[in-house]
């Protein structure tokens, strides 16, 4: 089925604030939103946004105009349809492999390249988000990489899994079972396609839930780490029964939030208990490494 697309090209800051905007609108419709710098121009970066299913590209141009306001008159919006096959496919064929700490992520055509020192992830191209190139996931794996230097976690829960990058990298690197839920189905699916494509299916158990709403986390809570790369709100919404499901002493990593929007999540998990024990910024994206208090 064909997918609708609107693309254009701006300066570097413009591009991204205009990106974020998009992110933070589009997020809880059935669109995808991705930045990428120009490799002509160093000064100018590339944002396209795909749409769901049944969506024609006037439907989405207009919905995209309104969106940006008076900035859609600055840049020139370009709509077009491709079939699924072809972007899909070709987003990942693309990208480079992405080394984080141990991890190494790669799609299949790259797997001769995982180094004899890294934990290898293959990260087939999908309709979900995390192949370890935006700032949130790479943050998350180098945050659990750190992470896992020091601790070595019994229970862990990967919150809003995605690909199933995170859940798989905590698997692979503790050889141990890990949950990993998201409220979209699709993500669901792809988790456990990619989970066995790693050779981790048995440890990797995923479950479709909106937050905390499947009895499976409350029967294996609480955990000694959760990662959550959603976005701002969501995280600040959930915060109370995040810090309920992690153990005393446990930790939790944040990201999915811009570095402006750092200070007002923090606030969301200080207040329940949560100390800030480090941060790490990429792109404009924060993620943040917690850990409860002994009580």
């Amino acid at each position: 089925m064909p997918t609708a697309v609107v693309r254009f090209h701006a300066p570097t800051k413009l591009a991204h604030r205009l990106s974020n905007v998009l992110e933070e609108t589009l997020s809880l419709e059935e669109n995808t939103v991705a930045t990428f710098e120009d490799p002509q121009d160093e000064s100018r970066w590339t944002v396209e946004i795909y749409s769901g299913p049944m969506t024609e590209p006037n439907e989405l141009l207009q919905r995209v105009n309104a969106i940006l306001g008076d900035d859609a008159k600055v840049v020139e919006l370009q709509a077009d349809s491709i079939e699924d096959a072809d972007w899909v496919a070709a987003s990942l064929e693309g990208l480079a492999p992405v080394r984080a700490g141990r991890f190494f992520v790669h799609g299949g055509h790259d797997s001769h390249r995982v180094p004899a020192n890294a934990l290898g992830i293959r990260v087939e191209a999908a309709l979900a988000f995390g192949t370890g190139h935006h700032g949130t996931t790479l943050g998350c794996l180098l945050a659990l990489d750190d992470v896992l230097k020091r601790e070595q976690p019994a229970k862990v829960l990967d919150l809003g899994t995605g690909t199933g990058v995170l859940a798989i990298a905590v698997a692979k690197a503790l050889k141990r079972a890990v949950l990993a839920t998201d409220i979209d189905p699709v993500s669901v699916r792809i988790t456990r396609e990619n989970a066995h494509l790693n050779r981790v299916g048995h440890l990797v158990k995923t479950e479709q839930a909106d937050g905390f709403g499947t009895p499976i986390i409350a029967q294996n809570a609480p955990f000694d780490l959760i990662l959550a790369n959603i976005l701002a709100r969501p995280l600040m919404a959930l915060s109370t029964g995040m810090v309920q499901r992690t153990r005393s002493g446990g930790t939790i990593i944040l990201s999915g939030l811009l570095v402006s929007q750092e200070r007002m999540v923090l606030a969301s998990y200080a207040a329940q208990g949560m100390r800030l024990i480090a941060r790490r910024h990429i792109d404009n994206w924060a993620t943040l490494v917690l850990r409860r208090g002994r009580g």
